[in-house]
């Protein structure tokens, strides 16, 4: 007698990722229309793992070339909110330990929030080591958002437990005794840097959302302080914040008198 198609579907659920091909090679003389869907629902559902290995895979080559060159600790190095009006650059740094592959982890921007946010748990249950660090939106406007994002990233990487060997930045060269390679994108390429977005983004996106609570007015947990239509229509409206960041205003043609 053949097994009920309700009891193979639960062992399709409850099997990992090695076992699924095996429960396709049980149940592939199955001839029954449900068992079929079953397989086919698995064949798809491996073939999208696979690829999500690989493309993990090709994240962790800038990593692996240092690891062939030696190096032990591999920081990542990202920020978040430079574009905006309003609240702090927020920068990352993370180690992760050598080889390993957290699935889905990519540029914070390409990820749901709810993605971003059970990601950041996991990247804090697996890091080696994670710094995070602010620039306020007056430091913003006394040296500029490069070099305010620059500060943040020397205190990421002064604040780290142990020092890392090689840094792999996004896009930004910083002047370190340590060896950095700053590569656009490189939270679309490295485990370690996309690891580091997700930091940051989530850490500024709860700021952002605890200032919304004190100036309600702005609407700070939509736009996280980027200068959308409502955000600009709101700063005309009531003036600026304490956490405005008044270069940047003045840079869009709002009078701050």
């Amino acid at each position: 007698m053949k097994k009920q198609i309700d009891l193979i579907k639960k062992e399709f659920e409850n099997a990992n990722y090695e076992n699924l091909n095996n429960l396709i090679l049980k149940y592939q003389d199955d001839d029954r229309t449900g068992v079929k869907n079953l397989i086919e629902r698995a064949k798809n559902k491996l073939l999208k793992y696979n690829f999500e290995l690989e493309r993990l895979n090709n994240m962790l080559k800038l990593e692996n070339e240092a690891y062939e060159k030696g190096k032990t600790k591999i920081a990542g190095l990202d920020e978040v909110g430079r574009g905006p009006l309003a609240g702090p650059v927020v920068t990352a740094g993370v180690i992760l330990p050598k080889g390993i592959s957290i699935l889905g982890i990519n540029d914070s921007k390409k990820l749901s929030k709810e993605k971003r946010e059970a990601l950041f748990e996991e990247i804090k249950e697996k890091a080696i080591d994670i710094t995070v660090s602010m620039s306020d939106n007056l430091t913003i406007d006394k040296v500029n958002i490069l070099e305010a994002t620059k500060l943040c990233m020397i205190k990421n990487i002064e604040n780290f437990k142990e020092k890392p060997d090689f840094l792999i930045v996004d896009a930004i060269k910083l002047n370190t005794n340590i060896e950095n390679l700053a590569i656009p994108k490189a939270d679309e390429i490295s485990h370690c840097v996309a690891a580091a977005s997700i930091i940051a983004k989530v850490t500024r996106d709860a700021y952002m959302e605890k200032m919304h609570e004190i100036y309600p007015q702005y609407g700070f947990n939509k736009h996280k302080g980027y200068g959308t239509p409502e955000h600009i229509k709101n700063i005309i409206k009531y003036g600026v914040s304490p956490i405005h960041r008044k270069s940047f205003i003045k840079n869009i043609g709002i009078n701050l008198i």
